[in-house]
Parts: C-alpha cells; sequence; structure tokens
C-alpha cells in the first residue's frame, strides 16, 4: 500500500494546524483549527497541575458539544491569553457556536510549563495566537522545536541540566479504511520509551537516583487526538482517557505528582462511526507515535 504523503494530523480532513514560534524566548503557541461546523470534542486531564481554559466545557454531560479550535501553548498560565487572538480570527471568519445575539467560538486551551528553559517573561498572548491561527494550514504539520513544543524537554527527574529535549510530534495511522491521527506537545517529567522499552529521551537512570527535588520543576504532556469518524461527546471522553493511557505505555513515569496531561479528542464527524475496539487501539497507537516523534524530530532539528 502507497502511503499518503501528508501523516500527519492535517491528513484528516477539515483540520488545519499553525504555529508561533519564539526560537530565543524558547517558547510557542500552535492552533489546531477544526471544520467550520465545529468538531465533537471531549478531553481527560490526568495529574494534578493542569493549566486549561474552557476545560470544563468538554465533560461529556456540558450542554456544548462541538468546539472550533484547540490551542496547546507553552507560557503556563500566561499562555492562556493566546486563546483570545484565536478567538478574534474566528469571529472574524464568521465561525462559532449559534447565539442569538453573536457566533460565539468555543476554543478551549491547555498549557505546559516552560518558563524556566529560556527566556521566562517570553510567553504566547493574544497576539501570538492570532498569528499562530491565522497560520493554519493543510499542511504536514511542522514538527520537533516548533509551537507549543519549542520550549518543551523529557526526562527531568534529575534536573533540569540533564533534561533531554522535548518537542511536538505529529502521526496519522490508518487500518482498514479507519483513520486517527495525534498530536503531541511532549514535556514529562519522565522519559520517553522506544517501541522496545528502551531509553529514547531522558537521562534512563530511574526516579531516586539523585537528590533533586522534582517540585523544582514542572511538567506536563499534551495531547490532541483528531478522526473523521462519528463521534458523541461520550465517545470523545472514552477515547480522551485511552489517549492518556497510551501515555503510561511511552513515558515513565507518567502522570505524575508534577504533569498536568491533557488528551483531547475532536471528530469532524464526516465519516461514519468506526469499529470501537479498532478506534480505541489506532488511538493508543497514535499518541504513542506522535510522542517518539516529537522527541526524534526535536533530536534531529537540534
Amino acid at each position: 500500500m502507497t502511503l499518503p504523503p501528508n501523516q500527519t494530523l492535517t491528513a484528516i480532513p477539515g483540520f488545519r494546524v499553525g504555529h508561533w514560534t519564539d526560537p530565543v524566548g524558547r517558547t510557542g503557541c500552535t492552533v489546531i483549527l477544526c471544520p467550520d461546523g465545529g468538531a465533537v470534542a471531549s478531553a481527560s486531564f490526568l495529574g494534578p497541575s493542569p493549566g486549561t481554559r474552557e476545560g470544563v466545557l468538554l465533560a461529556p454531560e456540558k450542554k456544548v458539544e462541538r468546539i472550533h479550535a484547540l490551542l496547546l501553548t507553552g507560557g503556563s498560565a500566561f499562555g492562556l491569553a493566546a486563546a483570545a487572538g484565536v478567538v478574534r480570527v474566528l469571529e472574524e471568519r464568521g465561525v462559532g457556536h449559534e447565539t442569538p445575539w453573536a457566533r460565539v467560538p468555543i476554543v478551549p486551551a491547555a498549557v505546559i510549563y516552560d518558563l524556566g528553559v529560556g527566556d521566562a517573561r517570553a510567553r504566547p498572548g493574544d497576539r501570538e495566537g492570532e498569528q499562530a491561527a491565522r497560520a493554519a494550514s493543510t499542511d504536514p504539520v511542522v514538527r520537533g522545536r516548533v509551537g507549543a513544543g519549542t520550549g518543551a524537554t523529557a526526562g527531568k527527574y534529575r534536573g533540569p541540566e540533564q533534561a533531554a529535549a522535548g518537542g511536538l510530534g505529529s502521526v496519522m495511522l490508518e487500518r482498514y479504511g479507519v483513520q486517527v491521527a495525534a498530536l503531541a506537545v511532549v514535556n514529562p517529567i519522565g522519559d520517553v520509551l522506544d517501541e522496545r522499552g528502551g531509553i529514547l529521551a531522558g537521562p534512563g537512570t530511574g526516579v531516586g537516583a539523585s537528590a533533586f527535588a522534582p517540585a523544582d520543576v514542572t511538567n506536563t504532556t499534551l495531547i490532541a487526538v483528531a478522526t473523521a469518524h462519528t463521534l458523541t461527546k461520550n465517545d470523545a471522553r472514552r477515547l480522551a482517557d485511552a489517549a492518556q493511557t497510551a501515555l503510561a505505555r511511552v513515558i515513565h513515569p507518567s502522570h505524575t505528582y508534577w504533569d498536568g496531561d491533557a488528551a483531547f479528542v475532536l471528530s469532524a464527524c464526516t465519516r461514519p462511526p468506526a469499529d470501537p475496539m479498532l478506534l480505541g487501539a489506532l488511538v493508543q497507537e497514535a499518541v504513542c507515535a506522535a510522542v517518539r516523534d516529537a522527541v526524534r524530530m526535536a533530536a534531529e532539528k537540534a
């Protein structure tokens, strides 16, 4: 079978991705634009330190089912301000949730903590979010030290001086006509593992090998999964939980006291529903592959 030239998240019809990158300040943001009619979405948040905007809206019992964009950003809580720029771009284009007086763009966001990597005063904001949204396209996703992955690092349990490059990765997988794509911003305290369980990024010595106090750093891995296969909001939540489970296969240790991992699942709902078991398996495989892609691309472009 001949593989398509685009094997990243933008291979899923209707989704576009754009970055804003500050290579000097070592931070950035990434915007995923959904089809104009929105994407059914839900999310799963694990770890005690998530930084999010409109995360509660994605719970299955909440009324709004569709979002219009997703922002993944550096800058810790400061970076959430970039969502305002994304909202402005969507409003200009007439995209949003219909209300009696205006279309309101629904733009959830999640952050990583990268303030100690470059310039702690360099943070994505309103203007930077707008630039990332305007840059969004269906081109293959640019990966590595770019966008929200610019200041990401991995394997920090022995201290930041022994951390490896994290980054941003993306893959699209297809099996039996079912397509799933994942985009990962990889910034964990744990090591990233390769396909055989070996160390791909990080010291590889294991937790407890030094007196370093992990509380001195903050970490998080962000995952966005996209598909065109029709999902309900409940379906999306179950797949978001599956995406979190995949992190435990590729990051060791995962979901620690110092992580705030967030996994989002977005469906364009333009194709018939897929077999749930196959869909869940592909979600987990795509997440693992996107995490590995992030660190490999970051190392390649170092």
